[in-house]
């Protein structure tokens, strides 16, 4: 005589509105947390209030227009000031260094994860951790008194063959290079660390069965990266990027040191023209009056706005590759 399990009970679901127990820890810990993001979003909110505030005192009464015009003299009578120049020189000298920081700085860090020994890379890891910590006037002397000298030579090789493109044309050849192409340089070399050290540490988090899957289908080594790796990390590499973005937008002192700054809105990144808005601040901040200084905020205004809506892109572009993240692997 055989007896049969009676069928399994099914359980039914708590409500949806029903109340989870949770740990006083746990309690405490969501209340800091939240506490922490309301603490973030008000002392954001003050700033922007802030910045506003001074600014609008300021541009009511610029007799310029603020985002056009390319002169800065705030302090005269009337006074006429604008951003358009220091708008240019800093979204170019930023586009440079970004152009040429993070490729070299995502092929450091797969060349430490995927290629070097560990003997090799341990090494290279902690002098690049080592050039995150300099300080940014030691960066801006050391390009001063050693980049911009050296730099003449190649600002010369590029004007003879690359001048035809008018980016690379030097309209005086004995200038010396204290242009906002050596600023580029530089800040590609100030934000390398940070770019390379968040790249290496979301490259290492990417999931190994998904690189021997392609390894056992076949896959080169550069096809593992490529096909497993960089489609895995590629919101990671996103955020270091814009996050080495943001230091490069706002850096002040080695710009300041490097750069001639003048009233000049030029194509040819080449020449010493041009400025950005970290180092006007800096220059004019010592000798401004009380509304020079509403008219610097107001600048700083115009920088907070480019910051956040790179911020704001970024964060699109991060959610439109959701797919790839680690959460979802």
């Amino acid at each position: 005589m055989t007896t049969t399990a009676p069928p399994p009970t099914p359980t039914t679901p708590p409500p949806a509105n029903a109340p989870t127990v949770t740990r006083p820890g746990d309690r405490i810990f969501a209340g800091l947390s939240r506490g922490s993001g309301i603490v973030l979003l008000v002392v954001m909110a003050a700033i922007a209030v802030f910045l506003t505030v001074r600014a609008v005192n300021a541009i009511s009464k610029d007799h310029g227009n603020f985002l056009t015009t390319f002169e800065w003299n705030a302090s005269a009578n009337p006074p006429v000031f604008g951003v358009a120049v220091l708008a240019y020189g800093t979204v170019v000298s930023s586009v440079i260094a970004m152009a040429i920081a993070v490729p070299i700085a995502v092929g450091i860090a797969l060349f430490v994860t995927h290629y070097a020994p560990r003997r090799l890379g341990g090494p290279i890891a902690y002098v690049i951790d080592l050039l995150a910590a300099v300080p940014s006037i030691i960066y801006g002397l050391w390009g001063a008194l050693f980049l911009v000298p050296h730099l003449l030579g190649l600002n010369l090789w590029l004007n003879e063959y690359f001048g035809w493109t008018v980016i690379f044309e030097k309209e005086n050849p004995d200038s010396a290079a204290r242009s906002l192409f050596t600023v580029g340089i530089l800040l590609a070399i100030m934000i390398l660390p940070i770019i390379t050290n968040v790249s290496r540490e979301v490259i290492r988090q990417v999931p190994k069965m998904h690189e021997e899957a392609a390894i056992a289908l076949g896959a080169t080594r550069w096809e593992v990266i490529r096909l497993s790796v960089l489609p895995f990390a590629r919101s990671g590499i996103i955020s270091a990027s814009m996050l080495g973005l943001g230091r490069a937008l706002g850096e002040t002192m080695a710009v300041a040191t490097v750069l001639s700054a003048s009233p000049v809105l030029s194509a040819h990144i080449l020449d010493p023209v041009g400025g950005t808005f970290s180092q006007n601040i800096v220059a004019k901040f010592g000798e401004a009056n009380e509304f020079g200084r509403d008219a610097l905020i107001a600048s700083g205004l115009v920088l907070f706005v480019i910051t956040l809506l790179v911020n704001g892109a970024a964060r699109i572009i991060i959610q439109r590759r959701k797919e790839y993240s680690g959460a979802n692997a």
